[in-house]
């Protein structure tokens, strides 16, 4: 299974079929978020397959259960590897997103839950949900409220994946975006790692964008965070 994938954030299809020709990147699992696909729809990620990149689609669906249901049926003929729902939508949600999946013909496209977006803090969260759990509880409800659902994993950070591993079993997957090298300014995404911290913190998968998409040679880059991913991925099997 595929488990290192390049956020596509671009504007349109052009730039990311454009960057990926033009930095040597045919092939490589990608991640393709609201952003372009709401420009270019499921086109682009026709395109994509028939080009051999592994595709997670990332929308975050979050809707009453029918709807969510009618989507991911819809998205039955997309050949995604993942696809991803918030977990705060509930149970039934979670469920029907899953139901639907399978009615479309897509039973090897794994589903993942959204627990907190990396974005968050718990202050905030704290602050502006009016929860009283820290974020690690929340998260872990969540996961939980995810497998017990059908899903097969979720999207957290990093920093949470360790838990939800020991909690939620290892194949339950755990997909961690946030992933920078150390280098690289956090901006807007607040509980980030590199590779390699994700790797020992217990990420199934990471999503690696800005460090990439950025640099001044993002081939180069790609690799270094794929070898240090890799490794990390290969010294944890081995012991």
């Amino acid at each position: 299974m595929e488990s290192l994938f390049l956020a596509l954030d671009f504007e349109d299809k052009h730039q990311a079929r454009t960057f990926l020709h033009n930095h040597q990147l045919t092939g490589v699992p990608v991640k393709v978020g609201m952003e372009l696909y709401y420009k270019e729809g499921p086109s682009l990620l026709y395109e994509l397959k028939e080009a051999g990149h592994p595709i997670f689609l990332d929308l975050k669906l979050y809707d009453i259960p029918t709807t969510v249901y009618r989507t991911m049926r819809n998205m039955g003929s997309l050949a995604l590897d993942f696809v991803n729902v918030h977990a705060t939508g509930g149970s039934t949600m979670i469920r029907a997103a899953k139901e639907g999946l399978q009615d479309g013909g897509a039973d090897q496209t794994k589903l993942l839950a959204v627990t907190v977006l990396t974005s968050f803090e718990e202050e905030t969260m704290q602050r502006e949900w009016r929860v009283t759990d820290s974020l690690h509880e929340l998260v872990g409800h969540y996961a939980r409220l995810g497998q017990e659902n059908g899903a097969d994993g979720v999207v957290c950070s990093p920093h949470e994946a360790m838990s939800i591993q020991k909690e939620c079993g290892e194949d339950f997957y755990r997909m961690t975006p946030g992933i920078r090298l150390r280098t690289d300014e956090q901006e807007d995404q607040k509980r980030t790692a590199t590779p390699s911290l994700a790797r020992e913190m217990g990420a199934s998968g990471i999503v690696v964008g800005r460090s990439v998409t950025r640099s001044t040679t993002p081939e180069a880059t790609y690799e270094r965070l794929k070898k240090e991913w890799e490794r990390h991925v290969n010294e944890t099997t081995v012991s």
